[in-house]
This record gives C-alpha cells, sequence and structure tokens, in this order.
C-alpha cells in the first residue's frame, strides 16, 4: 500500500473513532455521513412517509440540505444538536433518524423518523427513549419535549408510551396540503425520567 493509501486509510479509522455512537438492543445510533444521503432521501421520498410533511419539506433537495446540515452540527463546539442516523445492526441499514436538540434554559427538543417499511417494530421507541437517556444523562437536560400533528397517531402514541405528558394542544396551527393542522406537545423533565428508564 502507499503511503497515500496508508493515510486515507488511517483518515477512515480516525473518523469512525470521532465519529458519535450509541447503541440499543437492536440499534446503533450515530452521526450521519455523506454516504447516507441516497439511503436517507430513497426512505423519506415515501408517500407514507411524506403523509405528515409539507410539500416543501419533502423534495429531493431538502432532504440533501437535511443530511448537510446533519454532518455539519456533528461539528459544532460547544455540540448542542444530535440529529442521528438509525441504523439497524442486523442488515447494517439506514432505517431512520432520532435526534435531540438543546436550547435555552437545558430545554430539548427531540424528533425522530423511522422509514415505513420498518415502523410498528418498536424501533422508534428504542431509538427515542436511548436520545432522552443521553440528554438527561450527559447533556444535563431538564425537560425533554415532543411537538407533532395531532393528526400523526404513531407519533403521539409514541410520545404517550415514552410516558411524556401532553401539555399543549394548537388549534389549526399549521396549514400544508391545503388544510389546517392541529399540533400537540408532550414533555417530560429529568426528575420522571426513572419511570420511563424502566420500561
Amino acid at each position: 500500500m502507499s503511503n497515500i493509501g496508508v493515510y486515507e486509510s488511517g483518515v477512515r479509522e480516525l473518523v469512525r473513532e470521532l465519529m458519535f455512537k450509541m447503541e440499543t438492543d437492536r440499534l446503533w445510533l450515530r452521526d450521519f455521513q455523506p454516504s447516507d444521503m441516497q439511503s436517507y432521501i430513497s426512505f423519506t421520498a415515501t408517500p407514507d412517509y411524506q403523509k405528515y410533511y409539507s410539500e416543501e419539506d419533502s423534495c429531493r433537495e431538502k432532504s440533501e440540505f437535511l443530511v448537510n446540515q446533519f454532518i455539519a452540527q456533528a461539528q459544532d463546539d460547544p455540540r448542542r444538536k444530535y440529529q442521528l442516523a438509525v441504523i439497524e445492526k442486523s442488515s447494517n441499514q439506514l432505517i431512520g433518524t432520532c435526534g435531540i436538540r438543546v436550547e435555552n434554559d437545558r430545554q430539548a427538543s427531540l424528533g425522530f423518523g423511522i422509514a415505513v417499511n420498518y415502523q410498528g417494530y418498536g424501533y422508534a421507541f428504542e431509538a427515542a427513549r436511548s436520545m432522552i437517556c443521553f440528554g438527561f444523562q450527559a447533556l444535563g437536560v431538564h425537560r425533554v419535549y415532543a411537538e407533532t400533528l395531532a393528526a400523526n397517531h404513531s407519533a403521539v402514541s409514541l410520545c404517550e408510551h415514552l410516558r411524556m405528558r401532553k401539555e399543549g394542544h394548537f388549534i389549526e396551527h399549521r396549514f400544508f396540503k391545503g388544510c389546517w393542522w392541529d399540533t400537540v406537545v408532550y414533555a417530560l423533565k429529568k426528575d420522571e425520567w426513572s419511570s420511563v428508564e424502566a420500561l
């Protein structure tokens, strides 16, 4: 192997070592890489996945922008945004994304999305539970909240399964696809986490 080849190999190993990564029973949660771009575009492009997203948020250009943004945010110092790729261990496939974003006053927002073919198997719960734990234990967050469309029953059910409390219901809060949508906010405080940690 040439010196250049050795150097490039060393750089790849260093990047792997520096990449933020968490493990659950069935998943790896890790920083996005440029090689994730096509997989992310593919699973976010399906009509069923786009059901609760606006037209603007459903286009290929927005998906490309988001992946590049996720990669860039991993370099922030101090880092406050962890939007991670959800990788199924058994297949080594990117099946979604889950993230926590630290805001002012030790608040943090939670976001997640799982490819349609992998929904219904508990992957979102597994990833979101791990992210909440990371927020409380490693980031020192006081409160984690999630906002979703009230009509997105899967997301609402996940928040409730995580024992997050419903704190607000906003009537006709967003407009896209020709109609108004209600949104709801769910939240969990650090001192309530022990009940979820045991799930």
